[in-house]
């Protein structure tokens, strides 16, 4: 099965993008079981017991659970009962570890690779459930991705997804009311609560570059989000920051999340405070949208930022675009392209 971020793209890094970034959310368990198959990848292993397993995935669960108490929308589960029961003290890790091979695999196992109703073409991992034993088996396809440019991405993009997904069960803030923020100076995204407490989510390039297929947004060159590599992408304001003032006249806040994007850094150099042709514009548009297929507070933001329906979303994107051009005239674009697939 597809997503419209698979089209014009097949490949086994969007099949993986996909199940994190769309598929559904009933427990965060999906993100605890993504982050225990990079692990696999990692380690090269091609078989691992429930019980191996059980080990990373309980101890990220445990992590976040720390932070946000809400990991599922079920008002009971024994598993995330038992995890809560090992933060207090009042059961062993031992415990914890055999609790979470019985309990904490009873569906993710099922479902991870699941989408829109189907499978993945291209499977990551097998069960093998027999004779007594819970295995499960990793396929070349997982093994792959260990070879891709992207890899080095992943585990910050499965974390920032988690961080999204659990602090919008977590805030129970109205959805018309939500409006994740953005942070200049520490590339954060940020929500204000109702108290007007401060409440950082995540990283604003992890959150953004699962969503642009890990490429530059101009160039489509793949970029890193990583802090420490020589050549970390650039947020990126789409239409100029320089005329908010005249945005904000419009009702368009130019800081908002459906008008920042990432591109490669010496792109972003060059691209400076200009307009973009206006093909990009499409491609921003389906960015968007990407999100709000996604479900998440960033989806929500975009929603009440730019129109609550497709018609709204498009219109508002040309008007800040004409405006934007109006005050600039010139057009810019990159001087390095490679043919995009959204």
């Amino acid at each position: 099965m597809t997503t419209k971020f698979q089209i014009n793209d097949p490949s086994i890094e969007s099949q993986w993008r996909a199940l994190i970034l769309f598929g559904k959310n009933s427990a965060t368990y999906k993100f605890a079981f993504a982050k225990s198959l990079l692990g696999l990848i990692e380690e090269q292993k091609t078989k691992i017991s429930l019980a191996d397993l059980a080990i990373p995935f309980a101890d990220s669960i445990v992590t976040h659970l720390k932070n946000n108490d809400k990991q599922g929308n079920s008002s009971s589960s024994k598993f995330l009962e038992g995890c809560r029961n090992y933060i207090s003290g009042t059961i062993s890790q031992e415990q914890l570890y055999s609790l979470t091979e019985k309990y904490g695999f009873v569906n993710v196992v099922d479902a991870f690779q699941n989408i829109n109703g189907g499978t993945i073409p291209d499977k990551f991992y097998e069960k093998d459930y027999k004779n007594g034993k819970k295995d499960i088996i990793v396929t070349d396809n997982l093994l792959k991705i260990k070879e891709l440019f992207q890899y080095r991405n992943l585990e910050q993009e499965v974390e920032a997804r988690w961080n999204l997904v659990e602090t919008a069960w977590n805030l129970q803030i109205n959805p018309n009311l939500l409006e994740v923020k953005y942070d200049e100076e520490k590339s954060l995204f940020f929500i204000e609560s109702d108290v007007m407490r401060r409440i950082d989510v995540t990283s604003v390039r992890d959150s953004l570059n699962g969503y642009q297929k890990g490429k530059c947004f101009y160039s489509f060159q793949d970029i890193s989000i990583n802090k420490n590599d020589a050549n970390t992408c650039a947020v990126d304001h789409f239409l100029p920051h320089v005329n908010k003032i005249a945005h904000a006249k419009l009702g368009a806040n130019i800081n908002g999340v459906w008008n920042l994007v990432l591109s490669d850094s010496a792109i972003n150099l060059d691209k400076k405070a200009r307009i973009p042709e206006k093909r990009f514009l499409e491609r921003l548009f389906n960015r968007n949208e990407f999100y709000i297929e996604s479900k998440h507070p960033l989806a929500e933001t975009i929603i009440n930022q730019t129109g609550q329906t497709k018609d709204l979303r498009r219109r508002f994107l040309e008007e800040n675009y004409n405006l934007a051009l109006s005050l600039s005239i010139q057009k810019w674009k990159p001087n390095i392209e490679i043919i995009g697939t959204f």
